[in-house]
């Protein structure tokens, strides 16, 4: 007879292990400077997506006989410093076994897609190198049952989104939209990483469980240690962290310029999977919303601005990447505004049909004027244009002033540099000068200028 519970952890550990493991075999040979081979890297990542979707189809088909459909892996403490300690922790239950599937089919279409999109392309094995940190990333994000468990795979999703953005690092513009992504990725992490310390002030651990009740999402009530007042000052925290991570208003002007990276990645980080963490984020923590009527009005706020800001700037977007990006941040605000106003099931299954469906028009993008030329082709004339009944009764000054704003992108972008971004490199500017100073003070002599590896990136300074 089999132990279920034994079985549950053997498999749960599985899906972990698959993608971790193939950061290792794709990780080691690119270290040792001798990369596999395509076909043996398309094969891996085969191998290991279908070994870690198998686990977890295993693991929901134990889960759905119990009473209580929720699976918990205990790996213990890793690190204990007095009363703080590190847990690892994963939980498969009703948000987070959705979230892995969809995490590895939608990683599985793109990693075949991505096998034959860059064939032969010199970042090949870099572009998957990066892939598979992503996937390691969402795969613990999403099973996550402590926040430092959570923690570790979002920055593992920041660090290879940020390079992804990065790869073409041959030319100026991605390696600066990279560390501009990069830069707000900071701040997000910076918000999760204070709530984290807040949890543990608050409850002595950063369990999920013990902060929000120990019944199944999303059906757990708040532990009554918790006050309404500290829901508030921890949800408006996560809130940040989730509106960095997911381009909410007003981090948003980053968005387009995440589009610099090959399309694959575009898809399965903007379009489906990355976007959606903030949400999946507000989803984990909704009993906190339960708690505080204030943070379910600024959670509604944030996501029906972001989704009406998206509506407007997408409109005349002249590049489909953008357009496609700025429509997948529309619908992400409507599920952030779901989420506020308590709809988690209904949030829950519109991130899972909306990534899927951002998935194919992203990899439908680099062919979408080869589709308008075939269905022009097949009508023997241009597609209609017809005229929005509603844009007569605005007057032509009122319009153009809207198409201005619409065009530049609300200006976040440029608010986003200029408070955000610029003081942050900055800051990191003046450590490194200091650094420098006392690295040339210990060591007796001025230390050799790092040699630029390509002049036509430039430096940080440059960047700004």
């Amino acid at each position: 007879m089999f132990h279920f519970p034994l079985l549950t952890r053997g498999f749960g550990l599985l899906v972990v292990a698959a993608p971790l493991t193939l950061v290792l075999l794709l990780g080691l040979p690119t270290l040792l400077s001798r990369p596999l081979s395509e076909r043996t890297i398309s094969r891996a990542v085969q191998a290991a997506i279908v070994v870690g979707l198998a686990a977890c189809l295993v693991v929901l088909g134990l889960m759905l006989p119990m009473p209580s459909p929720r699976a918990t892996i205990e790996l213990g403490h890793w690190v204990e410093i007095h009363d703080y300690h590190f847990a690892i922790k994963l939980v498969f239950d009703r948000l987070s076994t959705p979230f892995v599937l969809l995490s590895f089919v939608l990683c599985g279409t793109i990693g075949a897609f991505a096998s034959r999109y860059l064939h032969r392309e010199r970042g090949f094995n870099r572009f998957f190198m990066f892939y598979v940190l992503f996937l390691a990333g969402i795969v613990v994000t999403s099973l996550a049952g402590t926040i430092e468990t959570l923690f570790a795979g979002w920055e593992l999703v920041g660090l290879s989104s940020a390079l992804l953005v990065a790869f073409y690092h041959e030319r100026t513009s991605p390696v600066r939209n990279g560390l501009h992504v990069w830069v707000v990725y900071r701040i997000s992490d910076a918000a999760l990483l204070i709530a984290s310390v807040v949890m543990h002030h608050m409850t002595g651990a950063g369990d999920f469980s013990k902060l929000l009740g120990t019944a199944p999402w999303p059906d757990g009530v708040a532990s009554s240690a918790i006050t309404e007042h500290q829901a508030l000052m921890i949800g408006l925290l996560l809130l940040l962290a989730a509106a960095g991570k997911s381009a909410l208003v007003p981090f948003s002007g980053w968005l387009p310029r995440a589009m610099e990276g090959p399309t694959p990645s575009s898809a399965v980080f903007y379009g489906a999977l990355s976007v959606h963490l903030g949400a999946f984020l507000l989803l984990r923590v909704s009993p906190l919303l339960d708690l505080s009527p204030w943070l379910c009005a600024a959670v509604v706020l944030v996501g029906l601005t972001t989704a009406l800001f998206a509506a407007f700037a997408g409109r005349v977007q002249t590049d489909i990447k953008c357009a496609l990006s700025f429509a997948s941040l529309t619908q992400v605000g409507i599920i952030v505004a779901e989420i506020g106003l308590g709809f988690r099931y209904v949030a829950l299954v519109h991130i899972l049909g909306h990534a899927c469906l951002r998935t194919l028009q992203f990899l439908r993008a680099p062919t979408l004027l080869l589709d308008y030329r075939t269905m022009e082709n097949a009508i023997g004339a241009d597609l209609p244009r017809t005229p929005r009944s509603w844009s007569r009764l605005i007057p032509e000054h009122l319009r153009v002033w809207c198409y201005q704003v619409a065009l530049e992108r609300g200006y976040l972008d440029g608010l986003l540099t200029d408070c955000f971004v610029t003081p942050f490199l900055r800051l990191f500017r003046r450590c490194d000068a200091l650094e420098r100073r006392w690295t040339n003070f210990l060591a007796g002599s001025p230390a050799r200028q790092p040699r630029r590896a390509d002049p036509a990136v430039g430096t940080i300074e440059d960047l700004i």
